[in-house]
């Protein structure tokens, strides 16, 4: 999986379709991601110690890493992901602008 935790990324489809967030949670055998305000569920929470309210909560739940798309710091834009060995190291690569992320 080339989507690592506190990327930032836009979602190309959904309801969602072109906001962007940082990843939250990445799991790469399930192959899903949480990102901050995308995907948005509401739940309706019990309370569960005295004295503790219930109530209405927003949480963010995972959607497909493929419906996803890593954001380039310096160009910008959405962009797939390329690898290149720098000083015996691998590193990530933008592919529109070759800048590393």
């Amino acid at each position: 999986m080339k989507i690592k935790r506190d990327d930032k990324v836009i979602v190309l489809s959904g309801k969602d379709k072109g906001k962007t967030g940082k990843v939250l949670v990445a799991d790469p055998k399930a192959l899903k991601v949480i990102v901050e305000g995308v995907n948005v569920a509401t739940k309706h929470q019990k309370a569960q110690k005295k004295g503790q309210d219930g109530g209405i909560i927003k949480v963010e739940t995972p959607i497909y890493v493929s419906k996803v798309q890593l954001v380039c710091p310096k160009c910008g834009k959405g962009t797939r992901v390329a690898y290149k060995i720098v000083d015996g190291k691998k590193v990530r690569v933008c592919k529109k602008c070759g800048a590393e992320i």
